[in-house]
């Protein structure tokens, strides 16, 4: 018996938390860890985006901020984060588009 294809197209979303994380740390403020979840867990509140519990959302929000320190985004100073508003104005949260599939030529 063989095992069928997965044929269907899965949706990705923009990243709204690291999108949030991105404007918050624009700015030229310093955050320690618990300042900077409590103004990205208000703004997205706010645009009715947070989620999955906050507890949920701490993590991925701690998970995102350490993926833009290791890419060089934001500057770790002890428990200070700082952005670089230069590098966090090129960061894309919509996934790229997928290549069109090829046509499969007709058969004779």
């Amino acid at each position: 018996m063989s095992i069928p294809k997965k044929t269907a197209f899965a949706r990705r979303l923009p990243d709204l938390v690291t999108e949030e994380l991105a404007a918050v740390l624009s700015s030229r403020s310093t955050y320690e860890f618990k300042g900077l979840f409590e103004v990205v867990h208000e703004r997205l509140r706010a645009r009715n985006a947070a989620s999955g519990g906050e507890e949920m959302l701490r993590l991925r929000a701690y998970e995102k901020l350490q993926n833009l320190v290791s890419r060089g985004m934001v500057k770790k100073d002890g428990k200070k984060y700082k952005g670089i508003p230069k590098l966090l104005a090129t960061l894309e949260t919509m996934p790229k588009p997928l290549p069109p599939r090829p046509v499969p030529a007709a058969a004779a």
